[in-house]
């Protein structure tokens, strides 16, 4: 099989991958100018390996199923090292069969993880129990139709309902991971996380982009005094939207007292939200800050004619008087930056998020660390409850936006959690050394990296 996107990878089974990789475990090395990337793949950890379900849309090059799955399926790079997954994906289930571009039968049967035609079949491996130790759940991607708001229905709570009810019945109840916001409805995400936290589910959700690298590689304390904060994105409303405030809440979370929740959300745009700015709602230094901590001098301003224009902005007000705001600027679908002004501190924290090389392609290795992390422990590395709160928030944004852009009142995100130090789960950049952008791109989805790596070392 060959593929514009690279060359050939070696035809390999996953018994044979399996054979290979525990030959290879504990003395690799592919020389890298300046990488030092010794890998131990070493096992995870000492207990049984959790057999995980893979419940998602689709699967194709790019799909965040595509991403997920990557690195579930084998020892993949995380901060310059070969990781064990520590996990073991034993079904799947896919709601959608894209034409062209379906990866799901393909690397069902190539890579021996049977696909099963119910979410009900796929928790049970086609038994009348639950037969797995966790779910992945990965609603993104697919064509899904979009509701009056411009909100693509992706059915993440229908998915969560049906992983629920097998559980219901067999009175066992085991990790779910949530890929992005919980649904595109608040009243579906706030139903969501009560049943998970009533039935005593651990759950966990959210971005990719929080734990990627940070250039420079810098972060506030806990209980930091933050008078100010902005993320930035260059993607479209809500899908990127979502990243943004996910990022946001990654850093001011952490300011003193602790989260307290949002009171107000709006949308705007145009002249309208550079008359925010002048009143004081968000900080245009902040933003600027950010923008050349991902474009140094390169960074052209937003004015007419830019590559870089202001597109619009959600402006957060919360229930302790604090505010920040997610912007869209220019057209960039790797852009990702924040800034904190800290109290007594003349510079602010202002970071660019990397995602690795070719585009976002690589940008899940992290995630998907902190995922099977979660799988092994039963404890998410950070807490739901933000993903609950940016959820309603790019709900109401979606509200605000579609009602002429105007401030929306939410009562409903009055709620406050407790941040937590997820440092260890960051990719910090040595796996960029490793792993570049002349390393060929695989054609299909791989377990893990280690075909990849191997290529890569015969070609030097």
């Amino acid at each position: 099989m060959r593929s514009d996107d690279g060359p050939d990878f070696p035809q390999i089974s996953r018994r044979e991958w399996l054979a290979w990789s525990a030959a290879a475990a504990g003395a690799l090395y592919w020389p890298q100018s300046g990488s030092g990337a010794e890998s131990d793949v070493s096992p995870r950890h000492n207990g049984p390996r959790p057999r995980i379900a893979a419940i998602y849309t689709e699967l194709r090059e790019l799909s965040h199923a595509y991403h997920i799955l990557h690195a579930h399926l084998g020892p993949y790079l995380f901060n310059g090292r070969l990781t064990d997954p520590g996990v073991d994906v034993v079904s799947w289930y896919a709601d959608q069969f894209p034409e062209p571009g379906d990866m799901t039968r393909e690397a069902s049967a190539r890579l021996g993880v049977p696909l099963y035609d119910s979410i009900e079949a796929a928790l049970t491996c086609g038994g009348n129990e639950l037969a797995v130790d966790g779910v992945l759940l990965i609603g993104e991607h697919g064509q899904y139709p979009r509701n009056e708001l411009g909100q693509q229905m992706y059915p993440r709570k229908e998915f969560f309902d049906a992983i629920v009810a097998v559980m219901d019945q067999s009175q066992r109840y085991v990790p779910i991971f949530n890929d992005k916001h919980l649904s595109y409805r608040w009243d579906w995400a706030k139903e969501m996380y009560d049943t998970a936290q009533a039935k005593g589910i651990p759950f966990m959700a959210g971005t990719s982009v929080t734990l990627a690298q940070r250039m420079p590689d810098i972060d506030v304390p806990l209980n930091a005094e933050i008078e100010a904060a902005v993320a930035i994105h260059g993607g479209p409303l809500e899908s990127y939207d979502f990243h943004g405030l996910e990022v946001l809440q990654s850093f001011v979370e952490k300011r003193r007292g602790g989260e307290a929740g949002i009171t107000s959300v709006q949308v705007l745009e145009g002249d309208a939200l550079l008359d925010a700015a002048a009143e004081g709602r968000w900080s245009i230094p902040l933003a600027e800050a950010a923008m050349r901590a991902e474009l140094g001098d390169a960074y052209e301003g937003w004015a007419p004619g830019s590559s870089t224009p202001l597109r619009h902005g959600i402006l957060l007000e919360y229930a302790d008087g604090f505010r920040a705001a997610v912007l869209a600027i220019g057209n960039s679908g790797t852009r990702w930056t924040a800034a904190c002004q800290l109290k007594d501190q003349p510079a602010p924290v202002a970071v660019s998020f990397f995602p690795g090389p070719w585009g976002n392609r690589n940008l899940f290795r992290a995630l998907s660390h902190a995922i099977q992390e979660f799988f092994i422990t039963g404890r998410a590395p950070y807490p739901v409850e933000r993903t609950l709160l940016t959820t309603g928030v790019l709900d109401a944004a979606m509200h605000s936006h579609h009602e002429g852009n105007r401030k929306l009142a939410t009562p409903q995100l009055v709620f406050p959690y407790a941040a937590t130090d997820f440092t260890a789960m960051r990719e910090r950049g040595a796996s960029w050394t490793v792993l570049t952008e002349d390393t060929p791109k695989p054609p299909r989805l791989e377990p893990g990296d280690v075909l990849l790596l191997k290529r890569q070392s015969e070609q030097e």
